[in-house]
């Protein structure tokens, strides 16, 4: 990774590229575009070979199946085997990129993730100018599957890091474990490690035709019995190869191990890929024992329900009156048409392309406590979702280029009042876009916080309209 690489930022490619290949289960030949995208954007798939081209997001909650790799279903589409893309895209320090593919399945390469991360390196990385949010885990997380051992947990830690272990009571396996100390070490030790499995497990896939993209040298194969004449000519059949034969350590010898315990680093790049689909970066350590997909999603869940629920505190903005606006107020009555008493921003304390977070001081001097709850001073709620559409305003004009612009509210949506706002307050109005601005349509988030409690929230849509 880049010398000059800052993780506190978000990244995308510099520029499109594709790889073409098989996918392992079906068989069909696709071929897998990754593209730059905007920040916020996250990771997206795209089916381009269907009708209208539907877009399937990188989200846990969306996944339908895990028994040969993860698939994600959305909007009629599916699209599987999405980990290996995912781990190389994470470990590289891709945030946001669409990933475009014309066929069901990733193709499968060498059933690493080691193409997929050249093929980002030849890309490149942008840096991209907008903060990447981090979200600490600050207490343990947990997930068991008493039926499946397995045992999973995420603790707090500074940094993201990952230990696997795997036990499949095999004599060839043993007993192996694998970790990742920080995802700089992702390229080297994790990329190259490709998938395995069973003798008896390819024997069941090959007999009820499920791995129809088999030359089978994209998988470690673990022979866990004996094999006789006839089996061993069928293996050479599929191998499409003369000289198969199973080593005395146990492993059929169509490829060779890159590291002793590949089996125990593919089980940790499978987690960096399903875990990618919990949405948010997140730092931690986690700890999976006999991991698999169906487990590692079901984590991933566990982990995205509590980064929701806590959200909130973590992106309280902080508010320092010693340090200049961004915009003070004579910029901002240049960029709104509001005057008194209806202008309700004092200041820009922060600003990027995706996000606004402003400033309303609330005195008992405001003109609506006369008449609004007279001897018990409460700021109505309109108001404050006011305070948050013009202070979106003044970002989706800043967005929109040369010219002068208004904005007007089309909806509002799940708007809830949570705390009162009175005299003494300092709203903090932060509003963040939930889409890319398309055909002047603009939709936001927005959050009224008064110190680090959320006073009021609500998703806007507004038009921007030129003057």
């Amino acid at each position: 990774m880049n010398v000059n690489f800052n993780p506190d930022k978000q990244h995308t490619l510099k520029k499109e590229i594709s790889i073409s290949g098989t996918g392992l289960h079906t068989g069909v030949m696709a071929d897998l575009t990754l593209k730059p995208a905007m920040p916020g954007f996250g990771f997206q798939f795209q089916r381009v070979d269907l009708p209208n081209k539907p877009v399937i997001k990188a989200d846990c909650d969306l996944v339908t199946d895990t028994s040969r790799g993860t698939t994600l279903q959305s909007n009629g589409a599916s699209v599987s085997t999405v980990e290996h893309v995912l781990a190389a895209l994470v470990g590289m320090g891709v945030d946001n990129c669409l990933i475009e593919i014309n066929g069901p399945e990733m193709p499968i390469m060498d059933g690493s993730s080691e193409p997929f991360v050249e093929l980002i390196e030849e890309a490149g990385l942008l840096e991209q100018d907008a903060a990447k949010v981090w979200y600490t885990i600050d207490e343990n997380i947990y997930h068991y599957d008493e039926a499946k051992r397995v045992e999973m947990v995420v603790m707090p830690a500074l940094d993201y890091q990952i230990t696997t272990l795997i036990d499949f009571n095999s004599p060839v396996l043993g007993t192996q474990h694998a970790e990742l100390k920080k995802m700089t070490e992702f390229k080297e030790k994790i990329a190259p490690c490709r998938t395995f499995c069973f003798l008896h497990e390819l024997e069941m896939l090959l007999d009820n035709n499920l791995i129809k993209g088999g030359d089978v040298n994209n998988a470690i194969v673990i022979v866990d019995k004996p094999v006789d004449a006839k089996e061993m000519a069928r293996l050479k059949g599929i191998f499409k190869k003369d000289n198969i034969e199973v080593k005395s350590e146990g492993y059929l010898n169509n490829l060779e191990l890159r590291f002793p315990n590949e089996p125990a680093r593919h089980k940790l790049l499978d987690i960096v890929g399903d875990l990618a689909l919990i949405g948010y970066p997140i730092k931690g350590r986690v700890i999976a024992n006999r991991p698999g997909h169906s487990s590692n999603v079901e984590f991933a869940k566990k982990i995205k329900q509590y980064i929701k629920k806590n959200k909130h505190t973590r992106d309280v903005p902080v508010y320092n009156p010693a340090q200049p606006p961004v915009y003070d107020l004579q910029f901002i009555e240049k960029t709104l048409p509001h005057r008194f008493p209806f202008l309700l921003v004092d200041k820009i304390i922060e600003l990027t392309d995706t996000k606004i977070i402003g400033v309303k001081n609330v005195t008992f001097n405001e003109w609506f406590f006369q008449g609004h709850f007279p001897g018990n001073p409460v700021m109505p709620g309109v108001l404050q979702i006011e305070a948050l559409a013009q202070c979106g305003g003044i970002l989706a004009i800043n967005l929109a280029g040369e010219g002068q612009y208004d904005t007007y509210f089309l909806k509002i949506d799940n708007c809830k009042f949570k705390q009162m706002v009175r005299p003494g307050d300092t709203m903090i109005l932060k509003m963040e876009l939930s889409a890319p601005i398309r055909r002047g349509i603009c939709e936001m988030k927005g959050t009224v916080y008064v110190g680090s409690k959320v006073a009021t929230e609500a998703d806007l849509v507004a038009q921007i309209v030129k003057r």
